[in-house]
């Protein structure tokens, strides 16, 4: 992921910042035994270096084995049949959850207008994963700024509820003007809409550290830098915290500006969240 790079790591200030305080009562409507995601962007050899053992011929079938889940970046470049979701629902195991991402033609070329159509499409391709859909993710472009913010309104009121959904705004207005910041979180809070926080180095302003619903999606991208890990520690740090008001689902996905590393860091990840949040995940084995 190139978004949010920067030329040196070391000259950014990765403090987590606070919670923001409505946070903590969205989360006091949760179970605070939650169900744990951590996983990848994408399961290829490409992106996923120093991973698969050699002859790995089914690399889905593979990561399926490693990880629980996968944030499936494919799905915005196209719009896949129905069918081939079933393919990947029937090669993974049972427990498997898929968390795609909503097609460029919804975010991207449509902006949010006139997407009906597109909508209904991508949600009925998804219903292919049956039970192994998680929750699937929007984002939109950096130049999509408040000013069509009644777009955005529109469009969560008319997503099918059947589906959850997660959305990421990257445009500096969406957190930097307060007041539409809370108009943001209230409509994505009335609306059951998960407020992603990303966490890259070149754009701190996205760790916003509200959520809208007791379910955490956080989309963390490493810096190839010894900070990658430490960043991962303060994580480690707020999810024990949030367990403890109430959050019912953690959906954490690893990248990296370069991908040379990120099973590695999923591991350690994985390894620390299972001493401190008591959690029982595998952790991925790397070569």
């Amino acid at each position: 992921m190139k978004f949010g790079k920067v030329e040196d790591p070391g000259l950014v200030d990765f403090t987590m910042p606070d919670d923001n305080p409505d946070t903590k009562r969205v989360l006091s409507k949760g179970t605070g035994n939650p169900r744990v995601f951590v996983g990848c962007a994408k399961w290829n050899k490409t992106d996923l270096k120093g991973f698969y053992p050699k002859g790995t011929k089914d690399e889905l079938g593979y990561y399926s084995t490693q990880f629980n889940c996968i944030e499936l970046n494919a799905t915005f470049y196209r719009i896949f049949p129905k069918a081939q979701f079933e393919k990947w629902r029937e090669k993974t195991p049972e427990n498997f959850i898929f968390f795609p991402k909503v097609a460029q033609s919804v975010s991207h070329w449509g902006r949010l207008k006139d997407v009906e159509r597109k909508v209904a499409e991508v949600v009925h391709a998804f219903g292919g994963l049956e039970h192994k859909l998680g929750r699937a993710f929007l984002q939109m472009k950096e130049d999509f700024a408040p000013k069509d913010f009644d777009r955005v309104v529109n469009f969560c009121e008319n997503w099918p509820k059947a589906v959850p959904l997660a959305m990421e705004f990257r445009h500096p207005d969406w957190y930097g003007d307060k007041v539409v910041a809370e108009e943001l979180y209230q409509l994505l809070e009335t609306n059951g809409i998960s407020n992603i926080i990303t966490d890259t180095a070149g754009r701190r302003d996205l760790v916003h550290m509200r959520l809208t619903t007791p379910n955490c999606f956080v989309r963390y991208t490493g810096a190839n830098h010894p900070s990658d890990y430490t960043r991962l520690d303060d994580w480690i740090k707020r999810l024990a915290t949030w367990k403890e008001q109430g959050i019912e689902e953690i959906d954490f996905f690893i990248h990296q500006n370069v991908e040379l590393e990120s099973p590695l860091l999923a591991a350690y990840f994985t390894e620390k969240l299972n001493a401190t949040l008591g959690t029982d995940l595998h952790v991925p084995q790397t070569l």
